[in-house]
């Protein structure tokens, strides 16, 4: 699944498109995804001018001058197409629309916003904007770790007395929204700390690097594209490049760049975590 880098990637991508444009025309060709549409999705769209396009952990949200918000999220396999308008210098050609293009965004300066998905476990909802934080999908959610809010204090609190393991304990979406599994195999790593002691057991010094990792890795993932694993392109076609600069993440049986010994790979809650046992205490 997209992670955080990933989908502000996505975000980035599509800004200068949706901010401020208008939505001539919207198409839904099939009635659901992962979930139905919601009713009169189309003509909800249709004429509203995109006031700003925000993200919330690993949604997308489109902010309607209707006073609603078209909430996007990509799940396995999803991605957008911009078309009609300039790419970059590392466009890809993604072939001719075909049976998973499932929504279409007419806008009136002429570009077509296509959302492709074959595994269609993405989705699509619209909610009341001014009530989105306590909409089903975001109640709950922790603290943006890209926000202003986030911080050593920030993450002090949110680990505080907690006997999980680090790894759970930073993907648990309650305490960070939107960190996943890679960047936090990565921001572990930066900060030699072990997934596997207990998350509450973080001395302040060690509390104050991982801040800082978890928000060098996101910020240096965004500014490569994005990791591209399976299914990930950026708006424009072009691949992400993160993954050519992981350090631990799915190089089980290499060599560790702290201190040379070999990365491990560990099973936690059915997700594997890869770390050097040697350098992460």
């Amino acid at each position: 699944m997209p992670e955080l880098p990933e989908v502000e990637t996505v975000r980035r991508g599509l800004a200068p498109t949706f901010v401020g444009g208008t939505i001539a025309s919207a198409e839904a060709r099939r009635p659901d995804l992962r979930f139905p549409f919601p009713a009169r999705f189309v003509a909800r769209l249709t004429g509203r001018r995109v006031a700003d396009l925000r993200r919330r952990a690993k949604y997308l949200l489109a902010d309607l001058d209707s006073g609603e918000t078209l909430i996007m999220h990509l799940g396995m396999s999803g991605s957008f197409r911009v078309e009609g308008a300039p790419v970059g210098e590392f466009y890809h050609p993604r072939g001719q629309p075909g049976t998973h293009d499932h929504v279409e965004f007419a806008f009136a300066s002429g570009v077509r916003v296509v959302y492709n998905d074959p595994r269609r476990f993405g989705f699509m909802d619209i909610a009341e904007t001014a009530k989105l934080e306590a909409h089903p999908l975001f109640a709950g959610l922790g603290v943006e770790p890209l926000g202003p809010e986030f911080g050593p204090g920030a993450l002090a609190s949110v680990l505080e007395g907690v006997r999980a393991p680090l790894k759970a304990a930073l993907l648990d979406q309650r305490r960070i929204a939107g960190l996943g599994n890679i960047y936090v195999c990565e921001a572990m790593h930066a900060a030699r700390l072990s997934p596997l002691r207990a998350a509450g057991s973080l001395k302040p010094a060690e509390t104050r690097r991982l801040a800082q990792e978890i928000r060098r890795v996101l910020e240096a993932a965004i500014e490569a594209g994005g990791s591209t694993l399976r299914d990930h392109r950026q708006t424009d076609g072009t691949l992400g490049y993160f993954q050519h600069a992981f350090a631990v993440y799915d190089r089980e049986g290499a060599a560790c760049g702290h201190c040379g010994a070999l990365i491990l790979r560990a099973v936690q809650s059915g997700r594997s975590t890869f770390y050097c046992a040697a350098c992460q205490k």
